[in-house]
């Protein structure tokens, strides 16, 4: 069988899906291509969390394309569920950075005073306030409060994008992609078990990204494991986003979804024993209400990482024809719908943020 669209996008998780709506909604066929087996997924073992503002250092490129990829949401969940009937539960109620110590807080204080110059929302929450708002969590030295910040159903993200992708027109496809397909060069697209032909071909294959053949140089993106658990929501906490250190607490269907670790071992979507140890005692020191509350269950997915923890988003310069949206590391469901929509004016020959050019391609390979 030969597919032959406008736009071939390699990879059907949360970017690919927004990649593939998005380029459908600027009038072009577009075939998103998942893979048949799917095995670690970043998507399907994410939190959700949209926290554009918790994280955020000065300087960092990430921190207003996370505000936009925050914005897309807010602005996205409505349409879409009015197209699909599909609810990818936004909610932006806050979250909470809780600093354990005074070296901590003093992290946070900084950042609390350089968002509130940029005229951002973000506030302190002093050692009192906290245990006062927040008494169910262990004592500590503050807190900051990125109120705005928040949580999403990552299952039901994708699930909303690729019915309205296909609505549009998309067509999805199963299939193991192996390679890319060349003519000089050009990139003609992909084969798999089938062969498909495309004018532009977009690799979304998160962690996978650099496996296929045919890639004109190696690309910058390894998995990094992250393993997570679920507690049943303890009696008298109310539900909240909480992160303490190297740990998050996220409430969703009466659930704490709780993680997660950090791990290059390579392509092992597995859980191991001391992984999920660790996140159950850091979780019980964020929240002392877990203890003696067993967790339900355990999961583990591959984030694609790259040396810079910056993303890959944009052409490579030396084919024609081959484009990037890959290495979202923990950002990718933060940053998937902004991303979509960076590609596609840059495939119209538009820059949508001066910050593009952090992520682009080709900074691995200029220095």
């Amino acid at each position: 069988m030969s597919v032959n669209p406008d736009v071939l996008i390699i990879g059907g998780g949360v970017v690919g899906a927004a990649c593939a709506r998005q380029i459908a909604l600027a009038g072009h066929q577009v075939c998103l291509i998942e893979p048949e087996t799917v095995s670690g997924a970043a998507w399907r073992a994410s939190a959700g969390i949209l926290a554009a503002q918790i994280a955020a250092e000065q300087e960092d490129p990430l921190f207003h394309l996370g505000l936009a990829g925050r914005e897309y949401y807010e602005t996205t969940a409505g349409p879409l569920k009015d197209m699909t009937g599909i609810d990818i539960g936004v909610r932006l109620h806050g979250i909470l950075s809780v600093a354990k110590d005074e070296s901590a807080a003093s992290v946070l204080k900084d950042r609390v005073a350089w968002q509130r110059q940029q005229g951002h929302l973000c506030d302190w929450l002093d050692r009192d306030e906290l245990a006062e708002q927040c008494p169910w969590l262990s004592k500590a030295a503050g807190a900051l409060l990125a109120p705005r910040d928040g949580s999403l159903d990552p299952l039901k993200l994708v699930e909303a994008l690729r019915a309205d992708a296909k609505r549009l027109g998309v067509t999805l496809a199963q299939d193991t992609i192996t390679a890319l397909t060349r003519s000089g060069d050009l990139i003609t697209g992909a084969r798999g078990k089938s062969i498909y032909s495309a004018a532009a071909t977009i690799v979304a294959a998160g962690a996978w990204s650099g496996r296929l053949e045919g890639l004109p140089r190696p690309i910058s993106v390894e998995p990094i494991r992250g393993q997570m658990l679920a507690f049943p929501w303890p009696q008298g906490v109310v539900e909240g986003i909480f992160l303490g250190t190297d740990i998050y607490m996220v409430p969703r269907n009466g659930e704490a979804i709780c993680g997660s670790t950090m791990e290059h071992v390579g392509f092992q979507p597995v859980v191991t024993s001391e992984g999920i140890r660790g996140i159950e005692e850091r979780a019980r020191a964020l929240c002392p209400a877990l203890r003696g509350v067993a967790s339900t269950r355990s999961w583990s997915g591959l984030r694609p990482g790259t040396p810079d923890g910056l993303p890959i988003i944009g052409a490579e310069p030396s084919v024609r024809g081959l484009w990037y949206a890959t290495g979202h590391g923990r950002n990718g469901i933060l940053l998937a719908g902004i991303t979509a929509l960076i590609l596609d004016r840059l495939m119209a020959g538009e820059v949508l943020f001066e910050e593009v050019g952090a992520v682009r391609p080709e900074r691995f390979w200029s220095r």
